[in-house]
This record gives structure tokens, C-alpha cells and sequence, in this order.
């Protein structure tokens, strides 16, 4: 296995190193079985989807979230 040093990592360039972890998230992605989480943590993520699955249409669409993000207005909510 070819090895290489945390001081190699933070010598690249910006973008070679988001390159870099983006192959490294879609290795850990392309396994998600492999990924253990706890009981608590799976019970509620499920009762998230099933929420989500019974009104897809509540909360915030992505685009308004950043909006908030932006302008700061989730402070206010």
C-alpha cells in the first residue's frame, strides 16, 4: 500500500486536497453498510425519513436554507 504523510496532504494544493477527500468520501459512500451506527442513532433516522416520507413538503427547500444561512435570518427563528 503506497503511504502518504499528513505533512504530503497539507503540501498540496487546495484543490488537490478537496479532490483528494472527495475520493475518500466516495470510497467510504460507496460502502455505507461498513459504517456502523448506533441502534439510537439508526431508530432515529428512521423516524426522520418517515416523517419526511409522510409530508415531503414541510421544512425548507435547500435554496431557502442557504438564503437563511446567508442573511443571516435563521438567528431570528
Amino acid at each position: 500500500m503506497n503511504t502518504i504523510s499528513i505533512t504530503d496532504i497539507l503540501g498540496l494544493p487546495v484543490q488537490d486536497r478537496i479532490r483528494l477527500v472527495e475520493l475518500i468520501w466516495d470510497s467510504v459512500a460507496a460502502v455505507p453498510e461498513a459504517v456502523d451506527i448506533s441502534p439510537e442513532l439508526r431508530e432515529e433516522l428512521d423516524a426522520r425519513l418517515k416523517e419526511f416520507e409522510a409530508n415531503p413538503e414541510a421544512g425548507y427547500s435547500w435554496d431557502q436554507v442557504k438564503s437563511r444561512l446567508k442573511d443571516d435570518s435563521w438567528r431570528t427563528a
